[in-house]
């Protein structure tokens, strides 16, 4: 199960996106995640396509970490592509009844399949890329404007921060209690419905009760050390942009200026 979350995990390493300054890689998501809607055609998603996989490459993190993380919405997926086979219009290709299938329906449901990876792909070049202290601190950044109309940045930013860090933890600890419920012969693939859903139960409930006292500890933990969100606090890690980062914002603009021109050829739309 924790293989497949892709939140919160962070592996080190020296390529040239982890090298990246976090704030430029949170906007190089946010335009990827643009770009892939206004991709209308085939050719305006193949693009989008190439590029996040030149990331993956320039990443250097294997690829089978990335195929691990798109099983945690694989379900999804299929669900979505299934429902947009019947929203199409034009000549059915398959009929029964009031249900048909067109070519525009399979054309859309293709599309929707590769939005949905690139969109998992583009997330998992972050997380895996990006410790959960330096996406704080960017995001943080990133906010700062906001302390103009008085909200408090940093608190936020540390909201996150301890967010990001506890994932792995309530993962990791959700599999031992499963196995312990295992051991003591509880069933979580039965296949009535019903059945799992309560079967759930007996894993929640220790969980909640886990995170609770986890949080009493750290907010008196927190306490002990004096913490005040209202004090400003140096960073022992300054953000700062360089010629890379220049590089890659360049990239964007053309990316996404690539991505509207390509969409924009109605011989080769599909929606």
């Amino acid at each position: 199960m924790l293989g497949n979350i892709v939140l919160g995990q962070y592996i080190p390493g020296n390529s040239l996106i982890h090298k990246l300054d976090p704030r430029v890689k949170i906007l190089l998501s946010i335009v990827y995640m643009m770009a892939l809607f206004f991709a209308w055609n085939y050719l305006s998603i193949i693009v989008v396509t190439l590029s996040v996989l030149a990331l993956m490459f320039l990443s250097k993190i294997p690829v089978k970490l990335y195929i691990k993380s798109t099983k945690v919405i694989i379900l999804f997926m299929i669900l979505s592509a299934f429902l947009n086979l019947f929203y199409g219009e034009g000549e059915p290709i398959f009929k029964i009844g009031f249900i048909s299938i067109t070519q525009q329906g399979i054309q859309s449901s293709i599309l929707v399949v590769l939005r949905i990876i690139d969109l998992i792909f583009i997330s998992s070049i972050l997380m895996f890329t990006t410790s959960p202290n330096d996406i704080t601190f960017a995001i943080e950044s990133l906010m700062k404007p906001l302390e103009k109309i008085k909200v408090n940045v940093q608190e936020i930013a540390m909201m996150m921060t301890i967010a990001l860090r506890f994932i792995p933890t309530f993962l990791e600890e959700t599999d031992k209690i499963m196995s312990a419920q295992k051991s003591r012969g509880a069933k979580f693939n039965d296949k009535s419905m019903i059945k799992r859903i309560k079967s759930l139960i007996p894993i929640l409930m220790p969980l909640f009760i886990s995170a609770f006292r986890r949080a009493c500890d750290l907010a008196l933990a927190m306490d002990c050390r004096c913490y005040d969100s209202s004090k400003r606090r140096t960073r022992m890690k300054t953000l700062k942009i360089g010629r890379i980062d220049i590089f890659a914002i360049i990239f964007l603009i053309v990316l996404f200026v690539g991505v509207i021109i390509c969409s924009k050829m109605k011989n080769i739309a599909i929606i």
